[in-house]
């Protein structure tokens, strides 16, 4: 036994020794792996998140909006310390808090000091970086942290109000048009007639100096504005600079920014599910004052595009996704999402 101990042990660091060597030499997982998850990156997951999900009785969906989150907003430490796609925990957590060793990933031993990594193919290693082992130890650790309610382990996890109520809209958005959803759409009904004026950068004056954070369509009221992506709504309201605005994320953590609308689409409300080509809004004039306030400017969308990486948010140009957008075909639908719960 204690010679099977040392070649397994042994296994274990030529393993990790191997990896973190690749990873160092060439900046990236290795190159098989990488080669398969260029394009979808949890792809190849999802038939592990579907079986210990099963296994444990978590949603499968929560396991890979989990992952999602934690890979959208790894520091650049994070992403060197655990150079693989989703969430890591700590290594003295995976390994035992009272083991000696703290890479340890012998599997035996974990278990011996209550450490949270999971062999899952009973080769006796738990390795950190094996999605199977990782996504089972996490399954396994949500089963037993959140009793019948996951939003407590999720807390638990991340202890952020930010990270869960964005992981729940993934889990949603997952569930309903899986991982990896396509399609993108222009923001406006192409069908009308609009202009497109790339001012994002420039200087704006009410309220402060400040700069324009988007791009402007202009069109005439009443001129359908459409989802550009697969999302769900985050925020939907007044606003004194945006006047009548949505505010709409994706699962890769984007958020879509409408503004200065006359009216929302009738039954869309904060929380719904929707998707590229839906009728979310109209184009109008509203803003620069208390709620109600229009006309001080001539209609247009003000479209907006942030990106959220956990720690900072920033605003980009949004000018080549439109061109992009403006050159396909669009299908305008007013059909809301009937959203799947399973």
């Amino acid at each position: 036994m204690l010679q099977l101990h040392s070649i397994m042990r042994a296994r274990a660091g030529i393993w990790q020794s191997l990896v973190v060597g690749m990873v160092l030499a060439s900046g990236c997982w290795p190159a098989t792996a990488w080669a398969a998850e260029r394009s979808h990156p949890q792809s190849s997951l999802y038939p592990l998140y579907k079986l210990y999900g099963s296994e444990y009785d978590v949603d499968w969906a929560v396991l890979a909006a989990i992952d999602r989150y934690a890979e959208l907003t790894k520091t650049k430490t994070a992403k060197q310390e655990a150079p693989y796609y989703g969430f890591s925990f700590y290594p003295a957590a995976w390994a035992g808090i009272a083991n000696p060793n703290a890479d340890d990933m012998f599997a035996p031993e974990i278990q011996l000091f209550g450490g949270l990594g999971q062999d899952a193919n009973g080769d006796m290693l738990a390795l950190p970086f094996d999605p199977a082992d990782r996504i089972k130890a996490l399954a396994h650790w949500l089963d037993m942290e959140s009793g019948e309610d996951e939003e407590i382990a999720i807390w638990n996890l991340f202890q952020d109000p930010v990270a869960m109520d964005r992981i729940d809209g993934f889990a949603r958005l997952f569930r309903t048009f899986g991982l990896s959803p396509t399609g993108s759409c222009f923001p406006i009904d192409k069908r009308y007639n609009y202009t497109v004026k790339h001012t994002f950068g420039a200087g704006r004056s009410y309220g402060g100096r400040r700069i324009h954070e988007g791009v402007d369509i202009f069109a005439s009221y009443g001129t359908p504005v459409l989802a550009c992506s697969y999302g769900y709504v985050e925020l939907m309201g007044w606003n004194r600079f945006g006047g009548w605005r949505i505010g709409i994320r994706d699962a890769n953590n984007m958020y879509y920014y409408y503004a200065h609308l006359s009216s929302f689409q009738k039954g869309l409300h904060q929380g719904d599910l929707v998707r590229p080509g839906q009728v979310i809004g109209y184009v109008g004039s509203s803003g620069y004052g208390p709620p109600g306030t229009s006309g001080k400017f001539p209609p247009h969308l003000h479209f907006g595009i942030y990106k959220d990486t956990g720690l900072h948010e920033w605003a980009f140009s949004p000018s080549g996704y439109l061109s992009q957008w403006e050159r396909q075909k669009q299908h305008v639908t007013r059909e809301t999402v009937l959203e799947r719960k399973s």
